[in-house]
């Protein structure tokens, strides 16, 4: 009985060590396949990017300035439109380029013009000078304080 146990846990242990084999062998010729495979087609970043991994998609690249400080409503646009992009600070002149792919130039004229509509007609409301409101009430306060006077001089009621 306990030969027949051990011959059985042996085959077991035999048959589990060579399917345990095959699934290990597999596995390493699948993860050589992707490796390869991604290799040979790196991936293609989308939206914002850096400059070099733009120009490696090999789509030609076209620039425009921008001199806005406030890039990330551009941003926000550009992805909208799906537009492939890299910013670049100009040091010496605080200027941004925005380099695009050229098949993309339909489409970021479209994101800019939108951009440019924003940003012109945002406007900023105008807080009023707390002085300015102190010295209003001052005055409203004075012509309250005569009008009372005058009615209190006539003989009529007091506001």
């Amino acid at each position: 009985m306990q030969d027949e146990v051990r011959d059985k846990s042996v085959a077991l242990v035999i048959k589990v060590g060579k399917t345990g084999g095959k699934l290990t062998a597999s596995l390493l010729k699948w993860a050589i396949r992707k490796y390869l495979a991604q290799a040979q087609n790196p991936k293609i970043h989308h939206g914002r990017q850096t400059v070099k991994q733009l120009v490696r998609q090999g789509a030609g690249v076209q620039n425009i300035e921008i001199t806005d400080k406030n890039i990330q409503s551009f941003e926000h646009v550009a992805r909208k439109y799906g537009v492939d992009f890299a910013l670049k600070k100009d040091t010496a002149s605080g200027k941004y380029l925005v380099f695009f792919k050229a098949r993309d130039a339909d489409a970021l004229h479209a994101a800019f013009t939108e951009y440019m509509a924003k940003t012109l007609h945002r406007k900023v409301p105008e807080k009023p000078s707390l002085l300015g409101q102190l010295a209003h009430f001052k005055e409203v306060i004075k012509n309250m304080a005569r009008d009372t006077a005058r009615n209190r001089d006539r003989g009529g009621h007091e506001l």
